[in-house]
């Protein structure tokens, strides 16, 4: 038989896609399939699961529409293999075609099982970056430090986003220093727009909660939009309602409020269902109209073509060993607290329930709180890796790696971030509102309720001290150190080490 297989993955469902334009309906076949590998080689988040399962039903009917015939496999389709590759070679075997087109896979792991297919796999570029992987590396040749910034400069005059001419609008290229407002309580803040699921992910739903018991999260209720009109209402519904505050607030954190200004599009972003162009214009044009304030648009923008688009070069120029890397030879166990033990941290328990009830909780919570605390405690990063993967609806490898073994836990020596992004509790209470709950004291700096960040930061800063000392954005830090009396320090460290202990030992923090 004349034609291919026309491969579709979880995180590949956008419409005219360069492959399927090129593709046959009449003599190709669309494969599309739901197994269980991808669902468990960690343990991902049930709505996670759910949102993909069911955007993919969708997207298959869509396909199925525009005279594409699909051979689908679901979750509990008997003939099931499980795996990808395992899905390719049983359609290959039904239909006698042996050559397979596939997108270029966002980890690792799929770009190694397509290589060693016993087909044969032509690969098409993913076009829904605006920096192509070869761009990226050509981009970070002979560079001594790749920092996002300048990157994203380049993506602006690329893209052509708020610009005027050769310059940035508004003649800065970046206003983060005014995205920094801590939020207060507001019964009238908008809150995203929730989908009741339709028949279809009502069925996924069912099937997910019998397939995944034991996944660390809450499955219903279940409100995220599981196609592109959904997702479509969703950007619009923040354009217009979130994204005028969202600059200033970006960094805020709530105990009763786990969204604040935030978009919540990454999940649509990253499977397909929404264009990340088309996003970013969207803001530019609300910005343009004005509608929404330069430091918001721009903000937000940077997010999407500045880090986004980086963090998919960093993943794929640093290869597949990026996850194991462990520059500070952190080998501690991921302490029960990130898996909903309880805890009396009340930044914590809030970071990680909402994580276990939305599969979500913003890059400030991610940063500096979940990810701060396991920095701090010497956290085994291959484990905080996992964790994040596992947990978030919106965690893809190529974004969620170099976020969480680059910029969170610093493990990868130094290549996202000229430092640790560490801190005491200060920078908690500065931006949120849990130290006012929290049993804790965030002023005291040692004795049994001391912040646990307090104690931790100078512990984490002193046992790594010949790596930081002479890093010129640390010194001051070692400064304020060594200016304090013996005797507080050597408490200091005492204390630390109590709770560090009270923690391995199982005990509640």
């Amino acid at each position: 038989m004349v034609g291919r297989l026309i491969l579709i993955l979880g995180d590949q469902l956008t419409s005219g896609l360069p492959m399927l334009a090129a593709a046959d309906p009449a003599q190709d076949l669309v494969v599309m399939a739901e197994v269980r590998a991808e669902g468990t080689y960690v343990p991902h988040h049930p709505q996670k699961i759910a949102l993909i399962l069911s955007a993919m039903r969708k997207h298959a009917l869509a396909l199925q529409a525009q005279g594409f015939r699909v051979a689908y496999t679901r979750l509990d389709d008997p003939a099931n293999s499980h795996s990808i590759a395992g899905e390719l070679i049983r359609r290959a075997s039904e239909t006698g075609l042996s050559q397979v087109w596939a997108m270029e896979p966002g980890e690792w792991r799929l770009q190694q099982a397509l290589d060693c297919m016993p087909l044969v796999v032509k690969i098409w570029p993913d076009p829904r970056f605006v920096a192509s992987k070869g761009e990226f590396a050509t981009w970070a040749e002979g560079r001594k430090q790749l920092r996002m910034e300048w990157f994203y400069r380049d993506m602006r005059r690329k893209t052509g986003l708020m610009m005027a001419g050769d310059q940035p609008a508004g003649g800065q290229w970046n206003y983060d220093h005014d995205n920094r407002k801590p939020a207060r309580a507001d019964l009238f803040r908008p809150q995203p727009p929730r989908f009741d699921p339709d028949a279809v992910t009502q069925e996924v739903l069912a099937l997910v909660a019998g397939t995944f018991p034991g996944h660390f999260g809450r499955l219903t209720p279940f409100g995220w939009a599981t196609d592109r009109a959904g997702a479509l209402l969703a950007l619009a519904h923040f354009i217009r309602h979130a994204l005028p505050q969202f600059g200033d607030y970006q960094d805020a954190m709530l105990a009763g409020d786990a969204t604040l200004y935030h978009s919540l599009l990454s999940p649509y972003i990253n499977i397909g269902l929404l264009d990340p162009l088309e996003v970013c214009r969207a803001a530019e044009a609300a910005w343009a109209a004005g509608q929404v304030p330069i430091n918001a648009a721009e903000g937000f923008i940077r997010q999407i073509i500045g880090w986004r688009e980086y963090v998919r070069g960093i993943y794929w120029l640093q290869g597949p060993d990026y996850t194991a890397r462990n520059a500070l030879d952190h080998t501690r166990a991921l302490p029960p607290v990130y898996w909903g033990a309880p805890t009396r941290m009340a930044c914590m328990a809030a970071a990680v329930g909402q994580t276990r009830d939305l599969a979500y909780a913003h890059h400030i919570q991610r940063l500096m709180v979940t990810g701060n605390f396991a920095l701090l405690a010497g956290v085994d990063p291959a484990q905080v890796h996992e964790w994040y993967l596992s947990v978030y609806i919106d965690a893809f490898e190529w974004v969620e790696a170099p976020n969480t073994i680059g910029m969170s836990q610093f493990a990868d020596g130094g290549v996202v971030g000229s430092k640790p992004y560490v801190s005491s509790g200060a920078y908690i209470d500065r931006m949120g509102d849990y130290c006012g709950s929290c049993t804790y004291r965030v002023k005291d700096k040692t004795g049994p309720d001391a912040c646990p960040f307090n104690l931790l930061y100078w512990d984490f800063l002193i046992r790594h001290r010949d790596r930081f000392a002479a890093n010129p954005r640390m010194g001051q830090m070692y400064a304020t150190w060594d200016r304090m009396q013996p005797d507080h320090k050597a408490r200091v460290l005492a204390d630390a080490a109590g709770f560090l202990q009270r923690m391995d030992a199982g005990q509640t923090v």
